[in-house]
């Protein structure tokens, strides 16, 4: 089950840093303020993301 766990998490960090990157490129075509925010939200989120994949035994408890 945990192998599986680290793919599902793996999948979403590439996804989550994708979007960031799309949403980024989407801000600097058009300035929009919500593509920015969008940007920088899923940013984070590949940062809690990495670091909840980096750091799963302990979260684990093992």
């Amino acid at each position: 089950m945990i192998p599986f766990h680290r793919l599902l998490i793996s999948s979403a960090i590439v996804f989550c840093g994708g979007f960031t990157l799309w949403a980024a490129w989407s801000y600097r075509q058009s300035g929009e303020l919500l593509m920015l925010l969008t940007a920088l939200a899923f940013a984070v989120a590949t940062g809690a993301l990495s670091y909840y994949l980096r750091h799963l035994k302990r979260f684990l408890g093992r």
